[in-house]
Parts: C-alpha cells; sequence; structure tokens
C-alpha cells in the first residue's frame, strides 16, 4: 500500500485534518489522488524524499484516504481521515513513491466515557491558556472548544507542543488510551510550564543582569572595532613591514627563516627604486606563501578508500588492489615509503584520473605537473636568483599552488622528458623521488632545504621505453592495459555518457543511447587503448541533442544503429581485419601502438636479382634488423629447397606505408611470411603471431600482450602464437579476450613453422 512519509508532526487514529498542498510532493498529490486509501508513517529525521530508506520509518502508521480535495486561496487542501493504527513490516522504496505492507493494530480500551471526557475538557483549558496572548485568540478559543475527542485536540495542536521526533511517536505507539491521554496532558502541561518560566525569568531580570548584557554588547562591539582598526593599521604598513609579518607567521624552520630574514633585509635597503626590488619581491612572496607547517594526518579509510576507487573507475582490480596496499602503508609510516607509483599504458586509460582519485581517497589536495616536453634541468630543480627572470620549479611550485606540504601530486608524462646542454631533468628527478633523499630537497631558487617526504607522489608514462634507468630504479611499474569492448561499455554507460550529458547542459533521460548503436560506437569509432575517443563521440552525440531539444522541441533524443551515422558521420577508422584468403609470402602480426594494439600484414615477394633484400614500409631500426635475422635464418634453413638466393632479391613490405613502425616482436612474423614464400604455401587462416627472433631460432619475450591480444580478438583472428616466455603474462590478460582465442606459447623457430604453416622444420 502506498505510505505517505511525514515528518515533526502528531497524527493520531480516526480524526479529520486539512494538510496543505505544499506537504506532499507533485509525485505524491499524484499518488494520494489515484489511490483509495494510503498510510501515513511517521519518519525519523528530515529527508529529501529521493533519498529515504527502508530504516528511516518508525514501525507504527495510520490508515487514511483523503475524502476531498479543495482549492483555498489558490493553493489545493486535502482534507484527510485517518483510521486505525497499523505496524509496519515491509518496506519497498522506489523512485517516486513508498510501499509497505503491514498489520493492524488494535487500541486498548482501558478509559471510561467519563474519563475521556475530564482529560479532554483538561486539555481545552490548557489550550485555551497555551493561546491567551496570540491575536485574534477569540477565534482560535471557540475553535478549541468544537473539539469533540482527545485524538482530534492533540493532532490540531500537536505542531505548537514542545515534542522532538521521539516522544510524538511514543504517542502514537501507545497501545493503552488512558496512558496515550496522560501523555498528551503531559506535554500540554510542559508547554505552559516552559511558558510560565520564561515569563518569570523575564519579569523577574534584575539591573545588573541588563548591565551584564549591556557590558557583552560593548565589549562585542570593541573586538569588532578593533578587527577593523587592525585592518587599517595593515593598509598602512610597508610592504616590508607586511613580509616581516608573514614571515613571523609562516612557522619555518631555522634555516629557512635565516634565509628569508636575509633577503627581507635587502628589500628594506634596496627600496623601491632598486634594481633588484621586483626580484628580492618576487622571492618573499613565494617564500611567504609556501606551506611549512606540518599539515595534521588524516586517519585512513580504507573502505572508503576502495569505494573511491571503484565508484571512479571500472574494473582494473589488480591496480586498485596495489593502490590500495600502497595507501595503507603509507598510512601506517606516516610517509611514503618504497617505490614510487609509476602507472603505465596507452592515452585514456585512466593515468591521471587515478591520481586524482586517490587523493580524494586520502582526504589530500591534488596538484597535476606535466612534465612533457622539458628540457631543462632548472624546470625541475628551480632557477638561480642570479638570472634575470628565476623561478621556483616546477615541484615547488605545484606545493604552492596545493597550499600544503602533503598533497598527492601527479607528475604526468614522465616518459616525454628530454636532455639537452642545459642539463637532464630526468636526472634531477631522481632526489625527488627518493624517499631518503627528498626530506631536504633544495630548490636553486628556494635555496634552502624543503622537506618532500610527505608528499604522495605518482608518476605516469604512455611507455617505459625511454625512461632513464637509474629513475625507473626508483619506481614501480603498474600497467594500465587497454579496456576490453565490455569494459569500454560499462564505462560508458556509469562514467561517460552521465558526464557528457551534465556537460553539455541535459538532464538525466533526455538522451539515450540504445545498447547495439553503443556497441557500434565502440567496435567502429574508436580504436584506442583507453576511452578518451569514446568519449569524444559521446560528447558528439550530446551536442547533437542540445540542437534537436531546441530547434525540434523533442523531448527525448533516443541514439539507434539507424540514426548513428546521421549523428557521427561515417566512419573515421577502420581496423585491419583477419585475411579471409590467405596467400604465400603474406603472415599476420601483432603490434603495440600508442592508441593500444593492431594488428599488421606482412608481405613479401621474390623478384631477379643478385641477392639483395630490400625493406618497405618506414620499418625503424629495430624492425629492420630482425628482417634481416629472419631473411639470414630462411635461408640457413631452407638451403636445400633448390633457390639460388644469390640470384633473387628479396622484398618485405608492411603497409601502411605512411606509417612509422618500429619495435622488437615481429622476428617471427618475418621468418613465417619468408618461409611461406619459399615453401609457397600459405600461412594458416585467422593465424596471428608475436614474438622476437635470435640466429639461433630462439623465441625471445615481447612487451605490450594484452593489446596485442585485443587486437587479434578485435580484427577477427582466432589463433595466435607468442613466445613461451610470455605465458606469466597472460594473467593479465581479461577472461573474456583469453576465451575467444587459442593461445598457443612457441620457444623455437620449428613450433612456429609447426603451427603457421603445418611443416617440420630440420
Amino acid at each position: 500500500m502506498l505510505v505517505i512519509p511525514v515528518y515533526d508532526t502528531l497524527i493520531l487514529s480516526n480524526v479529520q485534518i486539512h494538510v496543505q498542498e505544499e506537504v506532499f510532493s507533485a509525485a505524491e498529490i499524484e499518488n494520494i489522488k489515484n489511490e483509495d486509501t494510503f498510510l501515513i508513517v511517521p519518519i525519523r529525521e528530515q529527508k529529501e524524499r529521493g533519498s529515504l530508506c527502508a530504516d528511516d520509518f518508525y514501525e507504527i502508521g495510520i490508515l487514511a484516504q483523503a475524502s476531498s480535495v479543495t482549492n483555498a486561496d489558490g493553493n489545493l487542501l486535502f482534507q484527510v481521515e485517518t483510521g486505525e493504527r497499523v505496524r509496519i513490516q515491509d518496506v519497498f522504496v522506489q523512485e517516486d513513491r513508498v510501499d509497505a505492507s503491514y498489520e493492524i493494530v488494535v487500541d486498548e480500551n482501558d478509559l471510561s466515557p467519563e474519563e475521556a471526557e475530564s482529560c479532554l475538557r483538561e486539555f481545552k483549558q490548557y489550550a485555551e491558556a497555551l493561546v491567551k496572548d496570540v491575536p485574534g485568540n477569540a477565534v482560535i478559543r471557540s475553535y478549541i472548544r468544537r473539539w469533540k475527542t482527545m485524538h482530534e485536540a492533540a493532532t490540531n495542536i500537536g505542531g505548537y507542543l514542545a515534542l522532538d521526533a521521539e516522544e510524538r511517536f511514543a504517542i502514537l505507539a501507545e497501545n493503552s488510551l488512558k496512558k496515550r491521554y496522560h501523555l498528551l496532558l503531559e506535554s500540554i502541561r510542559q508547554m505552559l510550564s516552559i511558558r510560565s518560566v520564561n515569563e518569570e525569568i523575564k519579569n523577574k531580570m534584575t539591573k545588573e543582569q541588563q548591565d551584564a548584557y549591556k557590558v557583552a554588547a560593548i565589549r562585542k562591539q570593541m573586538k569588532y572595532l578593533e578587527e577593523e582598526l587592525q585592518e587599517l593599521d595593515d593598509e598602512n604598513l610597508s610592504e616590508a613591514e607586511l613580509f616581516a609579518k608573514k614571515i613571523e607567521a609562516a612557522g619555518m624552520p631555522e634555516e629557512a627563516r635565516r634565509e628569508a630574514d636575509r633577503v627581507l633585509h635587502r628589500f628594506e635597503m634596496e627600496g623601491s627604486s632598486g634594481h633588484e626590488y621586483g626580484t628580492l619581491y618576487d622571492y618573499l612572496d613565494f617564500v611567504t606563501t609556501l606551506s611549512w607547517k606540518e599539515e595534521p594526518e588524516m586517519p585512513l579509510d580504507l573502505a572508503k578508500a576502495r569505494k573511491v576507487l571503484d565508484k571512479e573507475h571500472y574494473g582494473l582490480d589488480k591496480v586498485k588492489k596495489r593502490v590500495l596496499e600502497q595507501l595503507a602503508v603509507t598510512s601506517l609510516k606516516g610517509r611514503q615509503t618504497g617505490s614510487i607509483l609509476l602507472f603505465t599504458g596507452a592515452p585514456g586509460t585512466g593515468k591521471t584520473s587515478m591520481g586524482h582519485s586517490i587523493a580524494e581517497a586520502m582526504g589530500r589536495k591534488y596538484v597535476r605537473i606535466s612534465l612533457g616536453g622539458i628540457r631543462d634541468e632548472a624546470e625541475i630543480r628551480g632557477h638561480r636568483r642570479t638570472y634575470v627572470g628565476a623561478m621556483a620549479g616546477r615541484i615547488m611550485e605545484g606545493i604552492r599552488r596545493a597550499g600544503v606540504s602533503n598533497p598527492v601530486m601527479v607528475l604526468d608524462e614522465i616518459d616525454k622528458l628530454a636532455s639537452e646542454i642545459h642539463g637532464d631533468p630526468a636526472s634531477a628527478l631522481l632526489e625527488v623521488l627518493d624517499p631518503e633523499q627528498n626530506v631536504s630537497f633544495v630548490d636553486h631558487y628556494l635555496n634552502v632545504p624543503y622537506d618532500l617526504s610527505k608528499v604522495f607522489f605518482i608518476c605516469t608514462a604512455n611507455s617505459t621505453e625511454s625512461i632513464p634507468k637509474p629513475l625507473m630504479d626508483r619506481m614501480e611499474v603498474i600497467s594500465l592495459s587497454g579496456y576490453t569492448p565490455v569494459e569500454k561499455y560499462h564505462i560508458a554507460r556509469k562514467h561517460l555518457l552521465p558526464k557528457a550529458v551534465k556537460d553539455a547542459g541535459l538532464k538525466k533521460g533526455q538522451v539515450a543511447i540504445q545498447q547495439k548503436a553503443l556497441k557500434t560506437i565502440i567496435d567502429e569509432y574508436t580504436m584506442e587503448a583507453g576511452v578518451r575517443g569514446l568519449k569524444k563521440q559521446l560528447d558528439k552525440i550530446c551536442r547533437y541533442a542540445a540542437v534537436q531539444l531546441l530547434e525540434q522541441e523533442q523531448e527525448k533524443v533516443v541514439v539507434t544503429e539507424q540514426n548513428l551515422h546521421d549523428i557521427l558521420g561515417k566512419k573515421h577508422l577502420h581496423h585491419d581485419e583477419a585475411l579471409k584468403k590467405t596467400m604465400p609470402g603474406v603472415a599476420t602480426g601483432l603490434a603495440w601502438t600508442q592508441a593500444g594494439g593492431e594488428i599488421l600484414f606482412i608481405e613479401t615477394l621474390f623478384t631477379k636479382g643478385s641477392g639483395k633484400i630490400q625493406i618497405t614500409g618506414q620499418l625503424g631500426d629495430v624492425m629492420k634488423e630482425s628482417a634481416e635475422i629472419a631473411f639470414t635464418l630462411a635461408k640457413a634453413v631452407y638451403a636445400n629447397q633448390k633457390k639460388d638466393f644469390d640470384k633473387t632479391d628479396i622484398h618485405i613490405h608492411v603497409p601502411e606505408g605512411a606509417t612509422p613502425k618500429d619495435g622488437p616482436s615481429a622476428g617471427i612474423t618475418l621468418f613465417t611470411a619468408l618461409s611461406s614464400l619459399i615453401l609457397e604455401k600459405p600461412v594458416k587462416k585467422q593465424l596471428a603471431m608475436t614474438g622476437e627472433l635470435s640466429l639461433r631460432g630462439e623465441v625471445l619475450p615481447i612487451g605490450g600482450l594484452p593489446e596485442k591480444l585485443m587486437a587479434a580478438q578485435r580484427a577477427g583472428v582466432k589463433t595466435v602464437l607468442i613466445p613461451q616466455k610470455n605465458v606469466e603474462d597472460l594473467e593479465e590478460i581479461p577472461e573474456e579476450i583469453r576465451k575467444k582465442l587459442t593461445i598457443i606459447p612457441v620457444g623455437k623457430i620449428q613450433e612456429v613453422a609447426r603451427e603457421s604453416l603445418g611443416v617440420e622444420l630440420p
């Protein structure tokens, strides 16, 4: 049955009451009009209707029905008749209504008619006394005299009684009529007693008490005047005096205080016309706005931290588990210890946002520093103040922006650092990221030690290949592999689409994307391992919806497979698909890219010549060497195949020619393509491979296996050859990908030839 929640209202059985429209929500008004009978149930505390749950309701309520609905001065007025008391059993909370099952509670009629009449008469007398000083009390008194039952009297005056929610419920829940009436009488007596005491206190206030109030008022006024005078004094202070006050209040350690006082003395001697005035002013402003005091450490709530990480990031269970371990150790030690976390992965996989979630989970300030393109060591350590335009390094500037000494600091794109004649910024980070050294980090601009041990550092990178080994030793690599289509689907539903709707100024429910349409967007309009491209497509849909809602005056825009092309246009990206028809000399490889994984075809062809090898397709040095190793190995293995390699040129091509390609993982694919060409035997259908090759015929391990296997599954590949030494990496592969692929580990070229071509090599 429909439940109407009420708060701070005393409603008893068998009475008629009038309720204003604003007491109920619009949804409740419609529900009441459609129901013959409903339940009025008190709630423990005032809450928004949408946030109620079953535990918010008391267990006793009242059966009721709306006997009439009238319009009084433009407002709807509900006349409600209450019936028997009920005990609430099961409560079912929905978005726009609440329902409950119940059983009738029978009153214990232990009060004679004479006692009931006596209680009502006494209650009326007290009520008239209560309203005697109210303007227009004659009308109110006549209304009081028309009350026929104690329940009617208590319900109508209940709002004026000094009762909290628990006391009101105690009256409603009392089974004995005698006890219930005595509770009502006691409550109105208490109300009269409070009023009597208040009047007594007011009448007996002495001159001394009045003087005490006067003195307190004067002192308060003096305090305000002193504060205003202090502000005026600050305005009249010189800049040097203001800096002196700030230095005093900053709480600097002794060495930093001495340096600040020394610079302040020079500042006073220089004067506003001196040529170093601006430089000294900037330094004092920086050093006094920097946070020097130790911040109070908030206790870590691991349950809350886990909830924050789960809310902001779908999947990534192993990553979140490692983050929680780091947070727990940091909480116990009071500072970050061990290796710094380095999140690696393709763009859009959630590396930077993971740092933001960690800051929220720890209850700390968040600051992000982009290191992409930094070439000068001074960007990390700061410039010496002897240079014109000197400034602090990005680390100390980030501390200043955060306003605290213990923020969560994300060093973004650490793999994009570069070295030149001005120094090596990667080497400058060694001290910053070493917990044993950064306790006394010296920025050249600041020129005094600053304790960075309280800062929780996090680094991000797309790849670890360009990060120097000494810097890598300071960090623990946590790989955020690409998302599977299923994960992308859930991320879009739970995170990306609601955010895109909000960013476009739309309301919830104004844009709906059908399941098949969303899967089409994921499969055919995006190609990256992350979800950045998917977010752009959803933003585009929301912008389209905004136009339709305003121009066409639609109430809702539904995106289907049929209208998807009209909204997003033609497909911008086309993934390579596994060859439906194979031919000799062509093999399918797997490659890792900045955007995730992709398949690539290696094509080979014999021509008349003098034993030369021609390689095209914009291959890097590493891949060219792999091609030469594969060709040399093929000549050695197939020397008895009646192929005159000295009179034949071979051309190796890797489409697409305009895209640069490099990396140590194409060796077995190149060898397979050459073997297929020499033997004039096509490679097995729907088969791809990845692995490097040595001259001894050993298959060497590779990186980026999760992204490569996702690319293989997306392209329609059924069987994948991987290096034997990469078997342990299969634990990182989502189960839904592993189920769709037959993954065969290989350790030697004999196994590669057997699985790919069905031939046995010596």
